[in-house]
């Protein structure tokens, strides 16, 4: 990653991911305005979406494809400036940072974005600043950078990335394209994971599914070992949980502390798994599931509990999640969660 100092903060000149736009799944209206902006571009664009939407791809491929020598719509990838994308050392695309975890100050904006638009671009015809995380920008830093804002050099562009828009100052939204980036079909998702990392159809359709259109996570999912792991000890759990003693579920709290850190991800599987189960009481229909290869033990809790125990299990899996996130004890958040699936 390089890096330099200007008034005393960390500059990157480098765009966040390298990517054509059609090794993006995905978010077709957006990239269709994109590719359409190039060569009449706007100054101000915010990318807003959810953590692992993809708009820090969405962001840096536009940078790339702005600055492509070849002046088509796709970033080439051979020419000068595309390699100096790939090298992270192009001194024309400028991603803002910052020191403080959880906001970015007035000083920052001023010296990253405010200041140092005055000066042209190096070899390039933009000077592209990209601001992750601008929902961080305190109020005093947004307001600093909006005359840059309302008056940019004709060379600027400015990309703001952020998980909730309305954290922005209306008087900033107002001056910027706003790109929504929405949920990805579960399906398109799939497939892509099986092409790209070659993973089985039934690893594939859960993640998808578990991603909930969210291709970042899907990914994530798809390529960590601990993922995995974490699913594998969760199924396990869920299959015998039913038959098993108190201190059996006390034994297996023990050993869900190894996934503390991922209690909610655990949870969501568990959501995941009896919305499975009730899908299979309602309609039988096992193409239908997620876990199509674990029908069986689907049907056996199917049969065997009421939709009003389902019910109450899926009710326990949210307050559970509430309680988590009020910090109350973890061991006795899950105790009371699995005595529950058991009880029903």
């Amino acid at each position: 990653m390089s890096a330099g100092y200007n008034g005393g903060h960390k500059r990157q000149k480098e765009v966040i991911l390298m990517a054509g736009f059609h090794d993006i799944i995905g978010h077709d209206d957006i990239i269709r305005h994109l590719k359409n902006a190039i060569g009449k571009v706007s100054h101000s664009y915010i990318f807003t979406g959810e953590a692992g939407s993809g708009k820090k791809l969405l962001a840096g491929t536009f940078a790339a494809a702005l600055q492509c020598e070849s002046g088509e719509s796709e970033p080439c990838m051979t020419c000068d400036s595309c390699k100096k994308v790939i090298g992270k050392n192009h001194p024309d695309i400028i991603t803002v940072t910052h020191e403080k975890p959880g906001s970015i100050s007035i000083d920052e904006v001023r010296d990253q974005v405010v200041r140092d638009v005055d000066i042209k671009p190096y070899c390039s015809p933009y000077k592209i600043y990209i601001i992750p995380d601008a929902e961080m920008m305190t109020v005093q830093a947004q307001n600093a950078i909006l005359k840059t804002i309302e008056e940019p050099p004709e060379y600027a562009v400015i990309l703001f990335l952020t998980n909730t828009l309305d954290v922005l100052l209306q008087t900033v939204r107002s001056r910027c394209i706003i790109m929504n980036l929405r949920s990805v079909d579960t399906k398109m998702i799939q497939q892509y994971l099986m092409q790209k990392y070659q993973l089985p159809d039934y690893q594939a359709r859960v993640c998808a599914a578990y991603a909930q259109g969210n291709v970042g996570k899907a990914i994530m999912m798809a390529t960590s070992e601990h993922f995995r792991e974490m699913q594998d000890f969760l199924l396990r759990l869920l299959k015998r949980v039913d038959d098993m003693e108190v201190y059996e579920i006390v034994a297996a709290i023990h050993d869900m502390t190894a996934y503390k850190m991922d209690i909610r991800d655990l949870i969501d599987l568990m959501m995941v798994w009896y919305r499975d189960v009730l899908i299979l009481k309602a309609t039988e229909d096992i193409n239908q599931l997620v876990y199509q290869d674990e029908h069986k033990y689907l049907q056996k809790k199917a049969i065997t509990s009421s939709y009003e125990g389902l019910n109450n299990i899926m009710e326990a899996l949210e307050k559970a999640k509430i309680r988590l996130n009020a910090n109350v004890n973890f061991d006795i958040t899950m105790e009371m969660l699995l005595l529950t699936i058991k009880e029903n």
